[in-house]
C-alpha cells in the first residue's frame, strides 16, 4: 500500500515522521516545524486507516511493509511514535535511516486490556475539544485540533492491529541502525525489563520525566531535549 505523504522544508537533510494509532501526520506539527528550522526536509505519512491513506487489512506486518513501500531509503533521521514506532522497527532494516528514534513505541502492548480498547473506541467516537483538553491539559490548542482531525479520519477497524500487538512482546532483537528509545514517565508500552533488554540489545534508552505517552505533545521541550545528539 502506498501511504499518503506530506513534505515540509527544503533542507539538505531528510527526516521521516511516523505517527501513532488514532492520529495522523498532523500530530507532528510542532516537531515538524522544529526540524524544518534545523535544516531538514520532513516527510510524514498517514498510516493505513488514518488520515487520507487507504483502508485495508489491518495487521502489524502490513504497517511495516507500508513504510517500506512508501518512504525513501537512507534518510538522515526517522522518528516513530507508539504504533508508528513499532511499524518503523519492522521497516528499519530496509529503510536504513542514519538514526532511528522510537518514541514510547508499542513494543510491549500487553497491558492494553479489552476494557482499555473499548474506552479508546468510545473516546474516538465521542471526542470534543473539551474532552480532549480535560484528558490532556498540557496540550496546545493546535495539538487538540490535530487530535480531533485525526479522530475524524480514523477507521475504527484499525483496532484489530492494537489487539494483535497486545498479544505478544515485540521488542526488536537488535538496533539495526543507531537507535534511541524515548520513554514516557511511566511508559505503558515498554516496561522496566523491556527497557533493560533494549539497552542490552544496543538501543540508547532515555526517559522524559513527567511526560505521558504522547511525549511530543505533553512536553515538547522535554521531547526535543531528549533527542539531543540525535537530531
Amino acid at each position: 500500500m502506498r501511504l499518503n505523504t506530506y513534505e515540509a522544508g527544503t533542507g539538505p537533510r531528510t527526516a521521516l515522521l511516523v505517527h501513532g494509532a488514532m492520529s495522523d501526520h498532523g500530530t507532528w506539527h510542532a516537531v515538524e516545524a522544529d526540524l524544518v528550522d534545523r535544516g531538514y526536509r520532513v516527510v510524514g505519512v498517514d498510516l493505513r486507516g488514518h488520515g487520507r491513506s487507504p483502508r485495508g487489512e489491518y495487521t502489524v506486518a502490513a504497517l511495516g511493509q507500508d513504510l517500506v513501500d512508501t518512504l525513501p531509503t537512507g534518510a538522515d533521521l526517522a522518528i516513530g511514535h507508539s504504533m508508528g514506532g513499532l511499524a518503523l522497527s519492522l521497516a528499519v532494516e530496509h529503510l536504513r535511516p542514519a538514526r532511528a528514534v522510537y518514541s514510547d513505541p508499542a513494543f510491549q502492548f500487553g497491558s492494553v486490556t479489552t476494557a482499555a480498547t473499548g474506552a479508546m473506541r468510545s473516546m474516538v467516537e465521542r471526542a470534543t475539544a473539551e474532552s480532549v483538553r480535560a484528558m490532556n491539559p498540557r496540550w496546545s490548542d493546535a495539538d487538540i485540533a490535530a487530535e480531533l482531525a485525526g479522530f475524524a479520519a480514523f477507521d475504527p477497524a484499525f483496532f484489530d492491529v492494537i489487539d494483535e500487538a497486545s498479544a505478544g512482546d515485540r521488542l526488536p532483537a537488535k538496533a539495526v541502525v543507531p537507535s534511541l528509545v524515548q520513554l514516557a514517565d511511566p511508559s505503558f508500552t515498554v516496561d522496566a525489563d523491556g527497557a533493560r533488554l533494549l539497552a542490552e540489545r544496543g538501543f540508547t534508552v532515555r526517559v522524559v520525566p513527567g511526560a505521558g505517552h504522547c511525549v511530543h505533545r505533553d512536553d515538547l521541550p522535554g521531547f526535543l531535549a531528549s533527542l539531543d545528539g540525535w537530531i
